[in-house]
């Protein structure tokens, strides 16, 4: 007990006395007897909005999703509403995925907003998180609010918020929210006094609504057409997609389509995979068996919310090859591009956005037709943003980032895979029938623009003493940054965080003209890049590892790129 910090006892004791409920007070009370490593890190600290807005393990205590944490959020997010639309008609919209806890937590909001006046349009079944962005702006709600973890492992749930353009929300309105969930410092100053009468639900008719805009950005039907036998594979992950990327892919022509049975169901607890994640292969598992048994020629897979997707593909030797999220991106925006310039539709007023940790080859791409491509921080939010600044002035072809993250057209305000998915699978029918699969078309680019290769690793370090040890890392890279990572010199390094860009030989310092983050980025002599960033809405730090180098002979792709993946090794292996 005498190891327990004052301040986290005290923070515990006011749940203890306050207006909770006896399970939770149980539950704090074991804690504080029997695990005191884990009173602290359920009291330490509380739940801020990150990238992700509010994400963390379910449990008792400030430092945890459970309804009073959500109510308390919300009671913020609500008296916020309150100031920034006085005397208008407010509505937020509602959904959740399919995770443990998702209609308490979607119910808790929905019932402390109508508690506040807040008209609520709730859905009627769990949607994905494209679906939540792009109810906002065509129910014209001031704000949304998803109830997920996105990717997380089972035990996280998470609160998303967005702003009235269907985005996430930004600077100044998540630094302004988060200051009036601080000055809710007792659970008496949260409204529970729900008013059902304001809570309209969202029907299975809205499903249509949001189908034909997806239906819209088909830029091929005819290929479609002819390749609509084509074998795909789905999976949802036990998530909340279940229902519309089938319905895409069919709304766009496809016709042979294989729903993984194993894992169609929703389910919080993602009974078949270790981590409901498709960045992670072993997600993927049932996924490409079942792609084995029928021949599929493409096998997609969302996380829980549907806003990530990935893809797999099977390759020249015939084995199916996970495609990372650079490759997919870079695909999708060679594609679009290509359309749009075919259809003679680039005319200086078209813009794409990528992310700092995303492959630069989306760049070189874009400027190689001529089209803008804005650079922004990790997060959809920030390029939701620039769509926003834009709008009604250039017109957004598409964006995404590294992380399975893609967003085509702008009537959706966040990454949306089940679009995605619909959107790669199409263009594996335009290039099938030109007579080219997907690695064919890699090569021509890379031959192009230029072979790009990535990487990734991410280092879990858990709890507060985890949180202590990334900050240290950090800035130690700040303070002793690397003079040269496998065998090859620093030449430039950008903080984002503190807006430089340094040159370590000269010491020359400029200012950088982004938004701070907490990002580090290493620029070495023989053209890789090295980034370092924690994780926003995870206990992790995350390292990039991008080469690259030039392909003057598309049949040499495998060998260029076993020669890339060494050095990438090389990198992996100075940061593991």
């Amino acid at each position: 007990m005498s190891s327990i910090d004052p301040a986290i006892l005290a923070k515990a004791q006011s749940w203890l006395d306050g207006n909770v409920d006896a399970v939770t007070k149980s539950s704090i009370q074991k804690l504080i007897d029997e695990n005191p490593t884990e009173l602290i890190d359920s009291f330490y600290q509380d739940l801020e909005f990150g990238t992700g807005g509010l994400r963390g393990l379910m449990g008792v205590g400030t430092n945890r999703m459970n309804v009073y944490t959500v109510g308390m959020a919300t009671q913020g997010l609500a008296n916020y509403l309150l100031k920034c639309f006085p005397g208008q008609d407010i509505k937020v919209a509602i959904t959740h995925d399919s995770r443990i806890n998702n209609t308490l937590f979607a119910k808790t909001t929905a019932d402390v907003l109508t508690a506040n006046g807040i008209k609520v349009l709730y859905f009627r079944e769990m949607r994905p998180t494209p679906m939540l962005s792009f109810a906002v702006r065509y129910f014209g709600c001031k704000s949304g609010v998803m109830i997920t973890a996105s990717h997380n492992p089972k035990e996280y749930n998470g609160y998303k918020a967005y702003w009235e353009d269907g985005a996430q929300v930004v600077a100044p309105h998540d630094t302004n929210i988060i200051h009036e969930v601080q000055q809710i410092t007792s659970f008496d100053l949260v409204n529970w006094n729900k008013n059902d009468a304001l809570i309209q639900y969202i029907e299975e008719d809205f499903d249509a609504i949001y189908l034909e805009k997806v239906k819209s950005l088909s830029l091929s039907p005819a290929e479609i057409q002819a390749q609509k036998s084509m074998p795909i594979v789905f999976s949802p992950i036990h998530g909340a997609s279940g229902k519309m990327v089938p319905a895409a892919l069919k709304a766009f022509g496809f016709e042979n389509i294989h729903v993984v049975k194993e894992q169609i169901d929703p389910d919080g607890t993602f009974p078949t995979v270790i981590y409901p994640n498709p960045e992670e292969a072993e997600a993927l598992t049932l996924s490409i068996e079942l792609g084995k048994k029928v021949g599929a020629e493409l096998v997609l897979a969302c996380d829980p919310d549907g806003d990530r997707y990935a893809a797999v593909v099977p390759n020249e030797a015939g084995e199916f090859e996970l495609l990372n999220g650079n490759q997919t991106g870079t695909l999708l925006t060679y594609y679009l591009l290509s359309r749009w310039k075919e259809a003679g539709k680039l005319d200086g007023k078209q813009f794409m956005v990528n992310t700092i940790v995303t492959t630069e080859l989306i760049n070189q791409i874009a400027a190689g037709f001529g089209v803008k491509c804005f650079n922004v921080l990790t997060g959809f939010k920030n390029i939701a943003a620039i769509i926003r600044d834009l709008e009604g002035k250039e017109s957004f072809i598409g964006g995404g980032e590294e992380s399975y993250g893609y967003l085509v057209g702008d009537f959706v305000r966040d990454k949306d895979g089940v679009s995605a998915c619909a959107m790669v699978a199409e263009v594996i029918a335009y290039y099938k029938t030109q007579g080219k699969n997907v690695f064919q078309v890699l090569a021509e680019i890379y031959h192009q623009f230029g072979f790009y290769k990535e990487s990734l690793i991410s280092v879990t370090k858990k709890g507060k003493d985890g949180a202590e040890q990334i900050q240290k890392l950090m800035a130690d890279f700040r303070t002793n940054p690397p003079k040269e990572m496998n065998g090859s010199e620093v030449v430039k390094i950008v903080d984002v965080k503190n807006s430089t860009i340094t040159d370590p030989k000269s010491g020359q310092v400029e200012k950088l003209d982004m938004d701070k983050s907490n990002v580090m980025q290493f620029y070495l002599a023989d053209g890789s890049k090295i980034s370092a960033r924690p994780s926003g809405t995870e206990p992790k730090i995350k390292y990039y590892f991008s080469v690259n180098g030039n392909l003057s002979n598309p049949e040499d792709y495998r060998k260029v790129e076993a020669e890339m993946v060494k050095k990438l090794d090389g990198l992996r292996a100075y940061f593991s």
